[in-house]
């Protein structure tokens, strides 16, 4: 049977980690399914050695690439540029491929999924990914206060409603985030069948077992010591991420252990980290800032006895599956966080894969410190079960090709041929 022509549409980057943990693994996994995958993508800054590799691996997996180039200023109009881009690039390729299904990765390329849907008849798939116009919002991007930005808020909150009513799936990446779709925004609505798949983590690269030789090597690169404490922070710290809070938190931890080292996986400026630290009395010995690229993060990762994030408790984390959640429980390593989040709450209180933390201030730090002191968690072969179960990438794979089969695979194949042949 001829492969089903898909149409990948992301307004994140293949270079970027997030492009590289959370669509490439998912597409290698459907391509080698059999679908026929285009991938458009906007790439951001000069990355020429890593389009190179991603190229390479796009290749390999049979996925064909077509990176834009991002526009980064100004606000709005450089968005606006970007999406006419998009759209004369998804008009071309409709051309020539006849796509039989769109995967719009959240809301800006949704608006050409939707288009394509409506003018060919093409199969939409929403893959929101979080309440895109709430998080600028809460993350303060947007200001209400300003007429242009209420305009584009309110412009996208009446596209949501489009969507989650005319795609013809919907993903959401929490059970939480689904509950507010369907009894909140849609409750008067006709609403698209809504599909949970979490942030998956790739189990086989995170796997304690496979790096265990290389510990040494990276613990004697960083200066630590064997034997010491290490608390892990892995990813950007932005607008969600309470950097100024996990620190006062690391500072508590610090009375019982004062040699813990907090370890900070991350691209980020390390001086703006240390100068926080510094501010809050935390000395710089006490940190470690290390880039990393994706088959190192795992090492690094062994080398933490515990992972640590607070994200803003805000509306829109609702909807928000934090990857770093399933790469720390796939490494075995017990989570500390704050309650609030997606589904954090549940995957902590199910898999006894850590500690939450429901409020920021020193009478909850300090009892999660104790509970830390006590390890207050499931084993680390219990925790990376419980990623497997949870997080895992090819159950995360496979609920979408679920996905394609029934929008365009071979039960639609079926019923095509049955109409023919009546």
């Amino acid at each position: 049977m001829q492969a089903k022509n898909v149409l990948y549409l992301s307004y994140d980057g293949m270079t970027d980690p997030l492009g590289q943990s959370q669509v490439i693994p998912y597409l290698h996994g459907l391509s080698q399914r059999g679908y026929s995958i285009h991938l458009i993508s906007f790439e951001k800054g000069s990355k020429e050695n890593s389009a190179n590799e991603i190229q390479q691996a796009l290749n390999h997996a049979g996925i064909i690439w077509h990176p834009l180039k991002y526009t980064p200023k100004p606000p709005v109009l450089s968005t606006l540029f970007d999406l006419w881009v998009l759209f004369n690039k998804v008009k071309k390729l409709q051309k020539q491929h006849s796509f039989e299904l769109v995967h719009c990765r959240s809301y800006i390329t949704a608006l050409v999924g939707r288009w394509l849907q409506k003018k060919h008849e093409v199969k939409f798939l929403f893959d929101m990914r979080g309440f895109f116009a709430d998080e600028r919002i809460d993350g303060n991007i947007w200001s209400l206060q300003n007429p242009v930005f209420k305009l584009i808020y309110q412009f996208f909150k009446k596209q949501e409603k489009i969507f989650f009513s005319s795609a013809d799936q919907t993903v959401c990446l929490t059970h939480e985030g689904k509950k507010i779709i369907e009894q909140q925004i849609m409750a008067r609505e006709r609403c698209s069948p809504v599909s949970v798949i979490p942030c998956c983590a790739d189990t086989g690269l995170f796997n304690p077992s496979e790096i265990s030789e290389k510990k040494t090597v990276y613990r004697e690169r960083i200066n630590i010591k064997k034997g010491q404490e290490v608390v892990a922070y892995l990813g950007s710290i932005g607008t969600w991420y309470m950097l100024p809070e996990m620190l006062d938190f690391f500072r508590m931890l610090l009375i019982k252990s004062p040699n813990t080292i907090f370890l900070f996986i991350t691209k980020e400026d390390p001086e703006s980290i240390i100068n926080e630290a510094k501010y809050r009395g935390i000395n710089a010995s006490n940190l470690r800032v290390v880039k990393a690229n994706r088959e190192e993060v795992p090492i690094f990762l062994s080398l933490a006895s515990v992972g640590l994030f607070f994200i803003k408790p805000v509306f829109s984390k609702k909807a928000s599956s934090p990857t770093k959640q399933g790469e720390f429980m796939s490494m075995g390593i017990p989570v500390i966080c704050n309650s609030g989040v997606g589904d954090s709450d549940h995957v902590i209180n199910k898999y006894q894969s850590g500690i939450l933390i429901n409020d920021f201030n020193e009478l909850a730090y300090h009892k999660a410190v104790h509970q830390i002191n006590q390890k207050k968690w499931a084993s680390a072969e219990k925790i990376r079960s419980g990623a497997k179960d949870y997080f895992s990438l090819e159950k995360g794979i496979a609920s979408y090709e679920k996905i394609y089969s029934r929008l365009i695979g071979q039960e639609d194949q079926k019923e095509k041929t049955a109409l023919v042949t009546n």
